[in-house]
């Protein structure tokens, strides 16, 4: 039977006789594709005694059902919906009876592409049982998934999403998938990706080799979902270090998968909140205390208190414990803590993107990986394991991509298409389509081809795959970005979003904020007006736009940008500011150019000011001698969070003059404080207890008692929970980015809902 065949297609005359049961039609709109939802309906419809038919197009799921218990039916349908599924609207109205038998599952429509695509996701309960049970046809099969798990977004190339739109297009299924892809009792019904050793994709390598491999220390590259990992042994020390020196990684941290939960637990602490995102479904990286002692490597993560962990999240990675375990028959096992632990992390060398393609690897990986394991199921799309933390017991995003990407965000209107591309560090790019915002997966900083070529490639695809065409493009105010640059080359109306307005509007977009609200930007860097490094900001948002109320006292940078990579500059311009300078070549005489420095920062000769709160950061790590030079973005600023026992306020630690904050009270006792951790208890507790009083303030004169948090430095768990306690403290409503990174990662999102905004505010008759 064809894959496109209606299944139990009875009689569909019109029927005009006054018995007649009554008849719906009924529109389902939201993640219904790819996740078993015409079964569902099948076996509803059967449950209820009803007639009819299910198909889906690309808008969503049609049905008419027609029958006697019609509203048990639509109740079920909106509570009982499949595992993956999300139900975003449905509509149901009465329409002309027919004369039938049965119900149909019809095959997919055509029109517009407005549903949407689920999200890679782990392997599901069901599933494990057929991968550990010998008797299985699946047993030990790397690929097996069924309609509540496997891969979606990274082998669909096109919607509707069909087999022959997917990587799975070249394997056609044997007799005995085929029998399970068109039986709507089976799970696998309409599963997309389904396979079976006899027809489908097929491991280069036997799984014995490859685990034999790690544990002589090689260093293997590994196809999986969304890309290429590395992978070692996270206990060897000297495999790890291998790994670093090869991936010219000095110290930024490595992420560790482990079997199980109770594996996790003897690396790291997890409360409950940490230990459900772990297990759900997307199976994210998760980043929780060390364990101490740990039988982790030590450079796995040098110098910071936690560890980020994952559990499997394909059959290819259970197997690789299951070998270990020496190949146990069921699933018992798996509650069991086990020893093996694996560094698993993207396969992307120089800071380019995820290899994907086999070839691909063989060339770019080489020289890091001592043996490459590939299949022959090719990656559609391409994406980064996601990376989150909890905060204020909510999941919290540094990374979001693999088993989210593309959920779309509901925006609390709905927006012209809108195409918004980020900016140039941890980019993402939006899209609108009605009320819905759809941010891309991860594609990261924009200094190399091989990172453009990704970011085009996922404008292209992610267009395409929502069928929209953009009417206009919102990129970030810095007319040197790449993203800018793009943007103003597509030929279409341009926007150009403030950084760091784009930061809370992110914030304000995901939480349907749409009144006025104070804002606290506390970031890195950001392009403000007249061409200033921003980076502290207190703005007030109005409508579309922006005011600013205040911002950081300024801080120079010497030596401009390197500043931002070695935090003891940072100090040696507090010590400078301070009145200190003569310091400052004997505290940083390690480091080059120290002699010379207060000399520069007299003459102020290549010292640019920034109110960035990120060169704060710097600034206390350098006085401290947390971290003089970072190896990676944010090292000094997460070290010093390490430190952090208990925030204490200093009081008389800042002041507010002229609506802008200044800590030089602070900065001047770490500057003579010895004790690290000290410090970092004073900084943490002195910052955001200045940061609340200056929110507060701003709320008192202008009457606005929603305050939203944005920009990098909103990673640091301590900053961000302690300050949304003070603020809460003062009657206000902090709010904090929940569905996207509150770093350049969810930049896109706020810059999409500004633009969308004005677009609508500049059409007449709109106010």
């Amino acid at each position: 039977m064809a894959p496109d065949e209606v299944f139990n297609h009875g009689d569909a005359t019109p029927m005009t006789t006054p018995e007649v049961p009554k008849r719906l039609g009924i529109r389902v709109k939201g993640l219904v594709q790819g996740v078993g939802f015409r079964p569902h309906v099948h076996r509803l419809a059967s449950r209820y005694g009803l007639t009819g038919w299910v198909c889906n197009d690309g808008a969503g799921i049609d049905i008419e059902v027609q029958g006697g218990r019609l509203e048990a039916f639509v109740d079920a349908l909106r509570s009982e919906a499949p595992p993956l599924a999300r139900i975003d609207t449905l509509q149901t109205k009465e329409i002309p009876s027919r004369r039938e038998s049965g119900f149909a599952i019809r095959s997919s429509g055509s029109g517009p592409v407005t549903t949407a695509i689920t999200p890679d996701v782990g392997v599901c309960g069901a599933c494990l049982g057929e991968l550990f049970d010998p008797h299985s046809r699946y047993y030990r099969y790397p690929f097996l998934n069924c309609t509540h798990c496997g891969p979606r977004y990274t082998i669909t190339r096109a919607l509707p999403y069909d087999r022959a739109r997917t990587a799975m297009a070249a394997f056609p299924m044997c007799d005995a998938c085929a029998r399970e892809y068109q039986d709507p009792d089976n799970r696998r019904f309409h599963a997309q990706p389904t396979a079976c050793p006899a027809c489908g994709p097929r491991l280069s390598m036997p799984l014995s080799k490859v685990l034999h491999h790690i544990q002589e220390g090689q260093i293997l590259a590994i196809k999986g979902l969304g890309g290429y990992h590395l992978v070692c042994d996270a206990g060897n020390e000297e495999a790890v270090q291998r790994l670093r020196l090869r991936k010219n990684r000095e110290e930024k941290p490595f992420a560790v998968m482990v079997a199980n939960p109770a594996s996790a637990r003897r690396l790291a602490g997890f409360d409950a909140a940490s230990a459900a995102l772990l297990e759900s479904p997307a199976r994210p990286i998760v980043l929780a205390p060390k364990m101490d002692p740990t039988p982790l490597a030590p450079s796995i993560a040098p110098g910071l208190p936690w560890v980020g962990l994952m559990l499997p999240y394909t059959p290819l990675h259970y197997l690789l414990f299951h070998e270990a375990a020496g190949r146990p028959a069921g699933t018992d096992w798996l509650q069991q803590p086990q020893e093996l632990m694996l560094v698993m992390t993207s396969a992307n060398p120089g800071g380019e993107p995820l290899v994907t393609d086999n070839e691909e690897a063989r060339r770019r990986l080489a020289g890091i990986a001592d043996t490459i394991v590939t299949h022959n199921r090719p990656i559609a799309v391409r994406a980064d394991d996601s990376v989150m933390r909890v905060t204020n017991a909510q999941p919290c995003f540094i990374r979001r991509a693999r088993g989210f990407v593309p959920q779309a965000i509901r925006l609390h209107q709905e927006l012209p298409p809108v195409l918004a591309v980020g900016a140039h560090l941890k980019n993402t790019i939006c899209i609108t389509r009605g009320d819905e915002a759809f941010i891309s997966q991860h594609i990261g900083g924009m200094d190399n081809p091989e990172t453009i070529r990704f970011f085009e490639e996922t404008v292209a695809h992610l267009l395409d795959i929502l069928q929209v065409t953009p009417e206009l493009v919102a990129h970030d105010a810095h007319p040197d970005f790449y993203s800018t640059r793009f943007a103003a080359g597509l030929g279409l109306p341009t926007i150009a979003v403030q950084h760091h307005h784009a930061h809370l509007a992110a914030v304000a977009a995901e939480h349907r904020i749409h009144g006025p609200a104070i804002g606290l930007a506390l970031d890195g860097f950001g392009l403000g007006d007249n061409n200033e490094s921003w980076g502290g900001e207190l703005l007030l948002l109005e409508g579309t736009g922006y005011r600013r109320l205040g911002h950081l006292a300024p801080l120079k940078q010497p030596g401009g940008e390197a500043a931002a990579r070695q935090p003891w500059r940072m100090a040696a311009a507090v010590l400078g500011r301070l009145g200190r300078g003569e310091e400052i070549a004997r505290r940083f005489r390690g480091q080059r150019g120290a002699g010379q420095l207060a000399q520069l920062l007299a003459k102020d000769i290549n010292c640019p000011p920034t109110t960035s709160c990120g060169r704060l950061f710097d600034a206390a790590c350098g006085l401290l001698a947390v971290q003089p030079v970072s190896t990676f973005e944010g090292q000094a600023p997460m070290q010093l969070e390490g430190l952090v026992t208990r925030p204490e306020a200093m009081k008389g630690g800042w002041r507010i003059e002229g609506g802008n904050l200044e800590f030089w009270p602070l900065l001047a006792r770490l500057a003579d404080c010895d004790d690290a951790v000290m410090g970092a208890n004073l900084f943490h507790g002195t910052l955001m207890a200045g940061l609340a009083d200056w929110a507060a303030r701003a709320a008192r004169k202008t009457g606005v008692r929603t305050v939203l948090l944005g920009g990098g430095c909103l990673l640091n768990q301590v900053l961000t929970e302690g300050l949304t306690r003070r603020l809460s403290g003062h009657g206000l409503k902090a709010l904090t980015a929940r569905q996207v990174p509150p770093n350049d990662g969810g930049l896109s999102l706020g810059q999409a809902w500004v633009a969308g905004l004005r677009s609508l505010s500049s059409k007449p008759g709109i106010c």
